[in-house]
């Protein structure tokens, strides 16, 4: 398994590097072929391959997850896997190529594999546009979904996740030379930093709405007033309702600088995933964990996004966070506690024997 997650780890797939994805969709359809005996389905898209993987005909869990990661192409080079006594290090191996290989082992150990699907996508990391369809169809046909996203603080699986948005806000003024005729020019960075507050505003941490001013970009050399300035929003709810009213005040943001105009762009594209949509699987996990010597397997909210937001607000229970025990996503940082990686594939295998038995 840890030869696996090594070989996985050392092949970078970056969310916008086709052919880097493919060979890392072809390398998982390898393992999937050796470890569980049946070649899956590569599936092309515009945004990479999707892996896809059944066990039969008749499957009641889907295990999802995705092979994209944020770390740019020459990562590896850098710093590729490498193991320092339990810590295993290496871009993309926490979130989320060490859970893959773990819920692809967890299936190997048990007959009940064949009444699940494995659904590996390419483009998590950049909004799945290109499979959110394909996984609400899945989830939709076999009615429970595991999502193998890393685990949270404590080893803690996933019970309530955030809805998660990007907007951009992009401001046009009018350049001029900054000594000579200020005046003439409409200084597209005071708009943006007027913008700034109004956009922060949006926010009510109150009822766990966060709008984060992220990027900030203006001007192109010292001596011209600014004519375009742009601004990368980050939005987090956790209201299903809040997502008209933060999408609305978004598109109600008026210039202040005289002659300068704004155009916004973006939407909350993922939304929340609500405790109640995980319950049912928490419990059966809870209860197949002591009979495999897990004695407090706990369940947190979190403020990230997953695919699991698609599968829960389409009703269907969504258990996340059952993937590598470790830290550091997206980070130089990130690592996975290899001791851990039994424990867990065992913790898959069960869960999904109570599911297809019940």
């Amino acid at each position: 398994m840890v030869e696996h997650v090594k070989q996985f780890v050392n092949i970078e797939s970056p969310s916008n590097e086709p052919e880097m994805l493919q060979r890392s969709a072809e390398f998982l359809a390898k393992v999937m072929t050796e470890v569980l005996g049946k070649a899956p389905q590569i599936i092309a898209s515009d945004k990479g391959p999707h892996v896809h993987w059944k066990g039969s005909d008749d499957t009641k869990v889907l295990i999802v997850g995705h092979h994209d990661t944020v770390f740019p192409k020459g990562t590896v080079a850098k710093r590729g896997f490498s193991i320092d006594g339990d810590i295993a290090r290496g871009p993309g191996i926490f979130d989320m190529k060490a859970g893959i290989i773990q819920a692809i082992y967890g299936l190997s150990e048990i007959r009940e594999a064949c009444g699940a699907e494995i659904l590996i996508t390419s483009d998590e990391e950049i909004g799945s546009y290109a499979s959110r369809e394909l996984i609400e169809a899945r989830a939709k046909a076999t009615g429970n979904v595991l999502v193998f996203e890393p685990s949270g603080n404590g080893d803690a699986l996933k019970i309530a996740r955030k809805g998660v948005g990007t907007f951009v806000v992009d401001i046009a003024g009018r350049a001029s030379h900054a000594g000579l005729e200020p005046e003439k020019g409409i200084n597209a960075l005071m708009e943006l930093a007027a913008q700034v507050q109004a956009i922060a505003a949006i926010a009510q941490p109150e009822i766990g709405t966060t709008v984060t001013p992220t990027i900030a970009t203006a001007g192109t050399t010292e001596n011209v007033v600014p004519a375009a300035a742009q601004i990368t929003v980050d939005v987090r709810v956790n209201v299903v309702s809040e997502k008209a009213r933060v999408e609305t005040a978004f598109s109600a943001l008026q210039p202040t600088v005289a002659g300068a105009t704004i155009s916004v762009s973006g939407t909350i594209n993922r939304p929340p995933m609500h405790e109640s949509a995980a319950t049912a699987l928490y419990a059966v996990a809870q209860s197949v964990a002591t009979g495999i010597g897990i004695s407090d397997l706990q369940g947190i909210a979190v403020g990230g996004g997953s695919d699991g937001n698609f599968t829960a607000a389409i009703g269907v229970p969504t258990l996340d966070g059952l993937g590598a025990c470790g830290g550091g996503a997206h980070a130089d940082s990130e690592y996975i506690k290899i001791s851990k990686m039994g424990e867990r594939a065992a913790l898959a295998a069960a869960i999904t024997r109570a599911l297809v038995n019940s």
